[in-house]
């Protein structure tokens, strides 16, 4: 079960009240919005969104049949959708949703161990095709599949066209240049021996076509020396990052975000971030500060907050996080 990161930080800092509307624009497994949808009833609205569709329909499935959160058919206490998206287009979606600007904004940027088990390409440790697309859909039309979850709470299926049509990890590996790829698994991956097994890596091709996660596995372990960082990581945990982020645009759509919050938040609202790597807390800290030096925003959190030891022996997933949060002026 998704067990949340943060969460009494994420509730203390967020401040979802009753009569609030609450936005999380990374729902994934649902642990954040269970507790932030039982705090803004009554009268509250709720919108979650998440680039995986499978992963939000679950999730919305999971809450909306749990008769203690309240979202059973009927109750007219709470204002419930769920939905396929991309938190970057969120002025798009709350315009089309009829949604004004929102009280709080949660991105909880982490990966999530279902997402690993959802058979994409997206872990070392099983051999599967790489995909690595969080949302790879064939369609985005599914709605006579839902059709029997909406009632009072909408489960909208309208998907993000350009999503749909990124290129798998494969794809990526198979045509790239070899100096491209060994930019992006430096750049996203912040891999030293990058240019090492992208050189590797058009090699192999040449002979064969690269498709699945053991094939590039076995290419990054022939090149990569032994002892490796030591044994603390895998030799391909930096290369698979890099792929995932590239093949998503995940800096591209967290800059896109973050550039948009003065659009879609209300005065006073908060915003709070959960970032998992340096790349994206980087982003976030420069933004918060140009943000609170224009007069656009207070922040909230001098310095990041991060998980206590207790928290990180009941979830090591949460040793790396580190949220930050704002209050838009």
């Amino acid at each position: 079960m998704h067990i949340p990161v943060l969460l009494d930080e994420v509730i203390h800092y967020l401040d979802p009240r009753p009569g609030k509307f609450i936005i999380d624009g990374a729902v994934d497994g649902g642990g954040h919005a269970e507790e932030i949808i039982k705090r803004i009833q009554p009268n509250g609205t709720f919108l979650g969104i998440d680039l995986d569709n499978e992963m939000i329909m679950k999730t919305a499935k999971r809450l909306m049949t749990n008769p203690s959160m309240g979202l059973m058919a009927g109750n007219r206490r709470l204002t419930t959708k769920f939905m396929p998206g991309n938190y970057a287009d969120l002025p798009d979606i709350l315009n089309g949703e009829e949604l004004g600007c929102a009280d709080g904004l949660l991105l909880d940027l982490g990966f999530s161990t279902e997402q690993l088990e959802a058979g994409k390409g997206f872990s070392f440790n099983k051999d599967e095709v790489l995909d690595m697309r969080y949302d790879s859909r064939i369609s985005a039309d599914r709605n006579a599949d839902q059709r029997g979850l909406e009632s009072d709470i909408s489960v909208n299926q309208r998907g993000n066209p350009r999503e749909s049509a990124v290129r798998t990890a494969a794809e990526v590996i198979n045509s790239l240049p070899e100096q491209e790829l060994a930019n992006i698994f430096w750049t996203y991956g912040e891999e030293r021996y990058g240019r090492r097994i992208a050189k590797e890596i058009v090699i192999t091709r040449k002979k064969k076509r690269i498709i699945r996660t053991t094939e590039l596995v076995a290419v990054i372990e022939k090149v990569v020396p032994r002892g490796y960082e030591h044994g603390r990581i895998h030799p391909a945990t930096r290369v698979f990052q890099g792929l995932r982020i590239y093949v998503n645009h995940e800096m591209e759509n967290l800059d896109t975000a973050l550039r948009k919050l003065p659009r879609i938040m209300a005065s006073h609202g908060r915003v709070v971030l959960i970032s998992f790597h340096s790349l994206e807390d980087r982003r976030v800290k420069q933004a918060f500060r140009e943000l609170e030096k224009r007069g656009k925003a207070r922040i909230l959190t001098k310095k990041p907050i991060r998980a206590s030891k207790e928290e990180i022996e009941r979830n090591p997933r949460s040793r790396g996080a580190k949220l930050r949060a704002i209050e838009i002026q």
